[in-house]
């Protein structure tokens, strides 16, 4: 059976000042799957590089282990050392679970997110691409896409937020509904302000306008979504268009107060407003909340949404393991048959050797005057006695060991093609 070998690390294993030593630049990527099937003689490879892993997917003899650990060390110019105790490696059945369970958002730091699904596919395609995936990493890729797609549809492990700027984006849609009649003022300028934008912007919201005290990064974040950037000060001028306000920013004291809101609500005529807070400290005063006509949330308030939407993905990470097993169980049955595909082509050459060569004979019987009748007969025993000694042979020694399952699984193949 051709050897499987996934050797890797990951937020698990090892800190992020080691993975991003580890990190393959994609420029690089080709050439390197190119290197490592050179220098250490590995017949297929793959490589998954991103912020939180990076995994080599190998058909390897596992003999070569330690090569492939010394190359990954020598090729990011690092003592092998500073790899020990980070790395890990998982041979043939655990390879396959692994990869399912890293695209299927199983291994993620975040449970079940998305993003590295598409990340796999990557690694996949640069492989393809540079030559260096054969059959059995292509089916094996395959079938983990499929399976990650099961995964998916088949159970809620996608469902519901559990990160903090999807939550706040889930809890905007609760209180409004649609969002393409509404305008957002995200305050801020850091991922968390970077990834609401985005999930904004997916749900169709009407406007967005970031504020941030360096106007060049707010306009970095805004104009590919076609929204606008103002800076911090002109926040007061802006609140009165926004309907939903969400903050996030290191500032030490609160940038939104109180009487600012007041203002805002009066200009607005009433209209209300959603305010969700996600810094700590925070930059909304929390006594906006005497104001008619306000929404606050602050970032605990998402976190008890967060936190049970974490319990609904466990649960259906547990759904999804067992989809996992069985499709590993599959995958390693193929690999087997690969493993003996040329004894099994070889039995079938033998086999319609002896059958021409027993044709040939009776034809010639029956060319010198032979009965017919009597050169079928010994064509059928001759067949039935050349065809048979193989597997008499296998049942006499099955008998001897005692193995009663591969005794059975024959004749019950036998009888299904005699019929």
């Amino acid at each position: 059976m051709s050897a499987l070998l996934t050797v890797g690390l990951n937020h698990d294993s090892a800190p992020i000042s080691l993975r991003e030593k580890v990190a393959f630049d994609p420029q690089q990527l080709p050439n390197a799957l190119r290197l490592i099937r050179s220098d250490v003689g590995i017949k297929e490879a793959a490589i998954l590089s991103t912020c939180n892993r990076t995994e080599l997917y190998l058909s390897a003899n596992p003999d070569s282990l330690d090569q492939i650990t010394h190359w990954l060390s020598d090729y990011h110019q690092l003592n092998h050392s500073q790899l020990a105790g980070h790395i890990y490696h998982h041979p043939d059945a655990e390879a396959v679970r692994h990869m399912m369970r890293v695209a299927a958002g199983l291994d993620s730091m975040m449970l079940g997110e998305p993003q590295i699904l598409g990340q796999v596919k990557d690694a996949y395609h640069q492989a393809s691409d540079a030559g260096t995936v054969g059959k059995t990493l292509s089916r094996l890729f395959q079938k983990t896409f499929s399976v990650a797609k099961s995964v998916r549809t088949e159970t809620d492990i996608g469902k519901n937020a559990i990160s903090v700027a999807y939550a706040a984006v889930s809890l905007t849609k609760q209180v409004f509904g649609q969002l393409n009649e509404y305008r957002a003022l995200l305050i801020g300028a850091g991922e968390t302000i970077e990834l609401v934008a985005r999930h904004l912007s997916n749900q169709k919201i009407g406007n967005i306008t970031v504020a941030n005290r360096t106007i060049d990064r707010a306009h970095s974040i805004a104009e590919p979504l076609g929204g606008s950037a103002i800076s911090l000060s002109a926040i007061e001028h802006q609140l009165e268009n926004a309907d939903i306000i969400i903050s996030s920013t290191a500032a030490p004291d609160t940038i939104i107060s109180k009487e600012m809101v007041r203002s805002a609500l009066t200009r607005r005529k009433h209209r209300p407003m959603l305010f969700i807070d996600l810094a700590v400290p925070r930059d909304i005063e929390s006594e906006i909340t005497d104001l008619s006509d306000t929404f606050l949330y602050a970032v605990d308030d998402l976190k008890a949404i967060i936190d049970e939407n974490v319990k609904s993905r466990q649960s259906a990470a547990a759904i999804a393991e067992t989809i996992i097993d069985a499709h590993v169980e599959d995958f390693i049955d193929w690999l087997k048959q690969q493993a003996h595909s040329n004894q099994i082509q070889e039995l079938r050459q033998t086999a319609d050797q002896i059958t021409q060569q027993l044709i040939t004979k009776a034809q010639q019987q029956v060319h010198n005057g032979e009965d017919a009748q009597q050169v079928i007969e010994r064509l059928g025993h001759s067949l039935s006695q050349q065809l048979m000694h193989g597997p008499t042979r296998f049942i006499k020694e099955a008998i001897k060991d005692q193995d009663k399952d591969s005794i059975t699984r024959l004749l019950n193949s036998y009888h299904k093609n005699s019929h």
